[in-house]
């Protein structure tokens, strides 16, 4: 069952990293997936995801270098002595990697989790951030 279907250029890449996952954890599902913008400033890019229903503490975010990965679980009781006509709330697991092109400051990472918009501020590294050069005259 899908969460939400994006449609991608990457497709291929996709199911390599799928078939990958797969093998490194027998668990691993990418049934569930979900929309994300990303926007980028001289100083840092802000990252929203649509997660609706999700509880923050089934949320793992962590970023490495210049990638930024969002996983984890939702969980949707259902009675199984009922007799469902339509079940098309999503349950499982989710994994989505956003790889960005500058190196990043994964220690001053602002998130936040509200009505089902999840909200990272994730700061570019210094090394990575725009300067301006003066030029010397003699």
């Amino acid at each position: 069952m899908t969460l939400y279907v994006t449609p991608t250029r990457r497709a291929n890449r996709r199911y390599i990293l799928e078939d990958m996952m797969r093998n490194w954890d027998e668990n691993y599902t990418s049934e569930l997936t979900f929309p994300i913008d990303v926007v980028a400033d001289n100083n840092a890019f802000t990252i929203k995801a649509l997660i609706p229903g999700i509880n923050p503490d089934a949320l793992d975010i962590q970023i490495v270098n210049e990638n930024v990965t969002i996983s984890g679980e939702l969980k949707v009781a259902r009675n199984e002595n009922s007799n469902y006509l339509l079940a098309e709330i999503p349950n499982g697991k989710f994994h989505r990697v956003i790889t960005l092109p500058t190196p990043l400051n994964a220690t001053d990472v602002e998130a936040s989790l509200e009505n089902g918009i999840l909200t990272l501020i994730v700061p570019k590294a210094e090394e990575a951030k725009p300067r301006t050069i003066k030029i010397k005259t003699k």
